[in-house]
């Protein structure tokens, strides 16, 4: 089989182990003669991946009992939706700050509450900077006595990172981890909810994973959908109706594998010196540029290209033709964008420098 490298943002690159893991599991778990793809979300078998998933997410994590985990449906996209209907029940204001695309995402979903009356707030932006960084503390404006602020940890489209937790006033935090998480350890006391779509590293896509803090979890602004609802998502255990069970089991592999290799200290100091491989190269050259301040890189997705951008569609074509995939940047930002989660491995990162010097050599 032809070694392929895949660069996607999501969905993305699987560890290889689960892959084979899941594949010899596949028509038979666990002597149970059944796929978990076809097995009953209510069945001994399932409860048993479902409460070790949870399980699992709470030591690697270090999650305190105050917080519940919940596994949903929708994406992060609905969580943009979900979490004003959920939180907005106080002052009626909430504040946003833009990083980038998801984050402007988040808040242009919330503004939509303002047509009953909630005020939607932009406690900072980078925007006129191209989001080539994350705003500083003093550059931060937030409401008084807002029902919560609103941040994206990672920038996927545009390559940057928060690099500190924002102080808000006492206003809960709500952050949209969906491409750092399980990267690094994070504190999640510091959040009120944070949450992730799984498909970039934890499963394929479908699964959500919502971190909230208890206390958090009260009745919504009136109207809102049963299947929005964080307190009776959490009163069913995430099983109000069918989860999605096989995109469970494989977060389960994952973290299973996660905690056997040392859990996520060992993650990020592999990230760290993956990112720093193909960092240090583009800041060892004018051919290639890197846009985002380097205070604010991204561990996880690389944004760069050609210096004026005329060699990206050359260097694109050419790393396929190398054993690289998805390598092509966000239709917002253009250029390229090289996703290093968790499951890419190291050699995979070096593969890519290697054909960027060849590239240099042969275009420079």
């Amino acid at each position: 089989m032809t070694r392929i490298y895949n660069f996607s943002a999501g969905p993305s690159v699987l560890p290889e182990p689960v892959l084979r893991r899941a594949a010899a599991e596949m028509m038979d778990y666990n002597g149970s003669g059944m796929s978990v793809m076809e097995m009953s979300h209510r069945s001994k078998v399932f409860e048993e991946i479902i409460v070790n998933a949870r399980a699992l997410f709470r030591r690697v994590m270090d999650i305190p009992d105050d917080y519940a985990v919940l596994f949903l449906q929708g994406g992060a996209t609905l969580q943009f939706a979900m979490a004003p209907a959920n939180l907005l029940t106080g002052s009626g204001k909430a504040d946003y700050v833009l990083t980038g695309n998801f984050a402007t995402n988040a808040y242009k979903e919330a503004l939509l509450f303002e047509a009953y009356g909630k005020e939607i707030n932009v406690a900072g932006s980078t925007k006129d900077e191209n989001f080539t960084r994350i705003p500083t503390q003093d550059e931060l404006t937030f409401t008084p006595g807002a029902d919560y602020a609103h941040i994206c940890a990672n920038n996927t489209v545009y390559g940057s990172k928060w690099n500190y937790i924002p102080d808000t006033g006492g206003a809960p935090l709500v952050a949209d981890i969906s491409s750092c998480i399980l990267s690094e350890p994070i504190d999640v006391t510091k959040y009120g909810i944070a949450y992730a779509g799984a498909q970039k590293n934890i499963a394929p896509a479908g699964l959500t994973i919502v971190i909230a803090r208890r206390g958090l979890l009260t009745d919504p602004l009136p109207g809102t959908p049963t299947m929005m609802n964080y307190k009776k998502l959490a009163e069913k255990d995430s099983l109000y109706n069918t989860p999605p069970c096989w995109q469970i089991y494989i977060a389960m592999l994952v973290l299973e594998l996660i905690e056997s290799e040392g859990g996520l200290t060992v993650m990020q100091r592999r990230n760290i010196e993956k990112a720093k491989m193909l960092y240090d190269y583009l800041d060892s050259t004018d051919f290639y540029e890197a846009p985002v301040a380097k205070d604010c890189r991204s561990l996880m997705n690389v944004v760069f290209h050609t210096r004026g951008g005329g060699l990206d569609a050359a260097f694109i074509e050419g790393s396929a033709k190398a054993g690289m995939t998805n390598l092509k940047g966000h239709r917002s930002v253009g250029g390229m964008r090289a996703s290093i989660y968790n499951a890419m491995p190291k050699e995979g990162v070096g593969h890519l420098v290697n054909y960027m010097k060849e590239f240099e050599r042969k275009h420079g």
